[in-house]
């Protein structure tokens, strides 16, 4: 704790020197350590002077929605003055990827925000797309596999959203029910990736696999329990008096403000700016798909809170479209200088390279042979430049910008993360608010750190 002209007496009314308290003078006045003893007041500071106290919300407090470290200056209940610390989870993955090839850069992006891999892999590989000049060349297949997944993922995201801000605000339920449908989603992406997270599924040039079998009939089967059970926490929450009483009018921010930050995502639609990629910049085929961009005026915690109820349903919507237009056909980019020469298939072992590939490889083609170790251990070559790519993600712009040097790997990539550019929001979120505000506020933000921190 810190303080600014603030002097602490022992239980007998002494301001002697104490073995339990030390003090020392810096630029921003003294700083008193208090370790232990039995204190008894703080006395007040001279007329005309105020306390001032600095605490630490986080990074470890379960209400920082993640290891986020907030520094608040407090006077009483009221902050004063708040700035975001990150950090604390960094992981070096853009660094890491300049020693890696390209499709090996996607196990690595894939882990940045862990609750929107999809969308990491996504931006990833559209950039690299862009860089080689084969975006019209990705099969129609793929791309509406990857529209579904990314919604798919987005309901999950806005699940973990909902979920963790109402337990951080006291609706544990909320917590429950969030949860409990995030788990459908998990089933489907194990279903088609082999895992629930970090699937590195999305490739340059289509996606690793194609969907099993019975893949689209079990999605289908899902959406309506997912539907049904989506208005559990609609009805839980919405209108109802507490949740509204710690939710409304906090948080505010304008959509001037919004524009001055750079913040995107439901913060900024919550303002009625009805902003979203894909409207605005479509990709993947989104300009085919019918949906609303749910926008609200209220420029408040709940405002944000109804949006990710609605965006939801209209997932769900995309997923069903989605789900309509798959054709058959191939899942990769036919060129076999770019296209990952994997057949995947799921044996009694697990998943893993269809035998029947490995067969055709090993033993029958030596040219596949060859090609198959020369494209996995060396990798494609992405012409000289620099691209940029922006998708929306559940949290807003997802920006990728690589630069290649002509090689086999990135000389630089590099994202623009809507939770790193989100946080810068919540100053002017809580600044004269309570500290139990500072806790909707960055809820309502619904930042991951591992992308804050990549």
């Amino acid at each position: 704790m810190s303080t600014d002209n603030v002097t602490f007496t022992n239980a007998a009314g002494s301001d002697e020197a104490d073995d339990y308290a030390g003090s020392y003078d810096t630029t921003e006045g003294r700083i008193y350590n208090v370790s232990g003893g039995d204190w008894g007041t703080i006395a007040g500071a001279p007329e005309g002077e105020h306390d001032r106290i600095v605490v630490n919300m986080g990074p470890q407090h379960p209400s920082t929605h993640g290891v986020l470290r907030l520094i608040l200056e407090i006077d009483g209940e009221t902050v004063t003055e708040a700035r975001a610390g990150i950090g604390y989870l960094h992981t070096g993955i853009e660094k890491n990827m300049e020693f890696r090839s390209w499709v090996q850069g996607v196990t690595f992006v894939t882990r940045m925000d862990y609750l929107t891999p999809m969308f990491n892999e996504v931006a990833y590989c559209l950039a690299i797309e862009k860089a080689l000049g084969i975006t019209d060349q990705i099969p129609e297949r793929a791309s509406v596999i990857r529209v579904m997944m990314m919604e798919l993922n987005r309901i999950s995201s806005h699940l973990v959203a909902l979920a963790t801000g109402g337990m951080e605000l006291g609706a544990l339920t909320a917590m429950e029910f969030g949860f409990r449908e995030r788990e459908l989603v998990l089933d489907i992406f194990e279903m088609v990736t082999g895992l629930r997270m970090n699937s590195a599924y999305i490739r340059p040039g289509g996606v690793a696999q194609d969907l099993p079998a019975d893949g689209e009939q079990k999605i289908r089967d899902t959406i309506p329990l997912l539907r049904k059970r989506l208005k559990d926490t609609a009805d839980l929450l919405v209108d109802n008096a507490i949740w509204m009483g710690r939710t409304v009018d906090v948080g505010y921010l304008d959509l001037a403000g919004c524009m001055a930050l750079g913040i995107t995502g439901p913060v900024l639609r919550s303002t009625g700016l009805p902003h979203d990629l894909r409207k605005s910049q479509p990709y993947c085929g989104y300009e085919d798909y019918e949906f609303d961009v749910i926008t609200k005026t209220s420029c408040d915690v709940y405002g944000r809170f109804l949006i990710r109820i609605e965006e939801m349903e209209q997932s769900l919507r995309i997923v069903e479209q989605a789900l309509d237009k798959l054709k058959p056909g191939p899942v990769m980019i036919e060129d076999k200088k770019i296209a990952w020469p994997a057949q995947l298939s799921i044996g009694s072992d697990g998943q893993g390279n269809s035998p029947e590939h490995i067969k055709e490889i090993m033993s029958e083609s030596m040219e596949a042979l060859i090609h198959h170790f020369k494209l996995v251990t060396e990798g494609f070559r992405v012409p000289a430049g620099q691209v940029y790519v922006g998708i929306e993600s559940p949290k807003g712009e997802l920006g990728c910008h690589i630069v290649s040097s002509g090689g086999t790997r990135p000389y630089r990539v590099h994202f623009r993360d809507p939770s790193f550019t989100n946080l810068q929001a919540v100053a002017a979120m809580s600044e004269g608010s309570m500290i139990s505000d500072i806790i909707a506020a960055v809820a309502s933000i619904d930042p991951v750190m591992g992308g804050v921190d990549r």
